[in-house]
C-alpha cells in the first residue's frame, strides 16, 4: 500500500515546488526552442519543383518513383510530450534505489511542467517488462499533479524489465509525432530494431539515471542475493575477482549497448548519475540541440 493521501500530497507539493521554478526559470525558452520548430506533421508528398527545399525531399518515394518528391509539412500548433518511465525491480537494486526512483520523478516532473507552460499534451507510460501504466496525453496542471501523484505512488506489479515492449506499444497508441523521453537505468537489451522504429516517427531521448555504487560489486564476502529480475535466491562469493569483474563487465556491456542503439536510431541521449545536477544536465542538453 502507498501513503496516506496528506503525506502524499505533501511530497506532490513538495516536488511541484522544486520541479516548477526550475521549469520556470529554465526550461520554457530552452525547451521550446529545442522542439517548437519541429512540431510538424507530414501530410503528403508531391512532385519536387523548381525552388522547394533540397532537404525535404522524400528519398523512399523518389527512389520509388525515379523522380523527386517532396515532403509538405503542416506546423502544428501543439506538441505531444511523452514520459516513458523504468518502474521495474532493476531500479531497486543497490545503495541507494529510493534516491534513483525520486530523481527519476523530478527530472519527469521538470519535463512536465515545461511542456505545461508550453501549453503542450503531456502523457505518461509506466513500464516494467509490460505496460503498468498508460495516462493518455492531456493539458493542464491538474492532470501534471496526477502524473506526478501515480510517479510517487504506483506499485508495479512485476520487476522485469523489457525496454521493446513498452516502445511497441507507445508506437501503438500515439498516432502524432511526439517528443518522447525514456526513463531508466537501462540496465536491458534487445529493443534496437524497435527503438529504430519509434525514432523514425518520434523525437526520442534517452535519459539514463545511475547510480556509480551499482557499477561495481562491493566486496564484503558470502552474500545471499536476490536476483532483482527474477527473484531468484543466490550465494555469491563477492571477493571473488571473477565475479566482481564479470558483474562491472554487464554493466558495462549495458551502457554501451544503450549509448550505441540510441545514438544509431537517431535518438537524443543523457546520462545522469543521482549526485550530479540534472538540472546542468537538463539544460546543458536542450542548448546542444537548440
Amino acid at each position: 500500500m502507498g501513503m496516506d493521501t496528506k503525506e502524499l500530497l505533501k511530497k506532490v507539493r513538495k516536488i511541484e515546488i522544486k520541479t516548477r521554478r526550475l521549469s520556470d526559470n529554465l526550461f520554457g525558452g530552452e525547451y521550446h526552442s529545442t522542439f517548437k520548430g519541429r512540431g510538424m506533421t507530414f501530410s503528403e508528398v508531391r512532385q519536387y519543383q523548381f525552388g522547394d527545399d533540397v532537404r525535404s525531399i522524400d528519398w523512399n518515394v523518389t527512389a520509388r518513383y525515379n523522380e523527386p518528391f517532396v515532403k509538405i509539412f503542416e506546423e502544428e500548433r501543439e506538441l505531444t510530450m511523452m514520459l516513458m518511465v523504468d518502474v521495474s525491480g532493476s531500479e531497486h537494486f543497490g545503495s541507494n534505489n529510493q534516491f534513483k526512483k525520486e530523481i527519476i520523478t523530478e527530472i519527469s516532473a521538470t519535463l512536465a511542467f515545461s511542456a505545461l507552460q508550453n501549453n503542450d499534451k503531456i502523457g505518461v507510460l509506466l513500464f516494467t517488462d509490460k505496460v503498468e501504466l498508460f495516462i493518455p496525453p492531456k493539458k493542464g496542471k491538474t492532470h501534471v499533479l496526477r502524473i506526478i501523484r501515480e510517479l510517487l505512488e504506483f506499485q508495479p506489479k512485476s520487476t522485469k524489465t523489457d525496454i521493446t515492449e513498452a516502445l511497441k506499444y507507445l508506437t501503438n497508441v500515439l498516432k502524432k509525432k511526439a517528443i518522447v523521453f525514456v526513463l531508466s537505468d537501462f540496465i536491458a537489451d534487445g529493443y534496437e530494431k524497435t527503438l529504430k522504429i519509434t525514432g523514425n516517427k518520434h523525437d526520442v531521448t534517452g535519459i539514463r539515471v545511475y547510480d556509480e555504487r551499482e557499477e561495481t560489486m562491493p566486496n564484503i564476502g558470502m552474500v545471499q542475493m536476490q536476483d532483482a529480475e527474477t527473484g531468484d535466491i543466490q550465494y555469491v562469493n563477492t571477493q571473488s575477482k571473477k565475479v566482481r569483474s564479470a558483474y562491472a563487465k554487464y554493466h558495462r556491456e549495458q551502457v554501451a549497448y544503450f549509448t550505441n542503439t540510441f545514438t544509431k536510431s537517431g535518438c537524443g541521449i543523457l546520462s545522469c548519475r543521482v549526485d550530479e545536477s540534472y538540472v546542468k544536465k537538463l539544460l546543458g542538453y536542450f542548448k546542444r540541440r537548440g
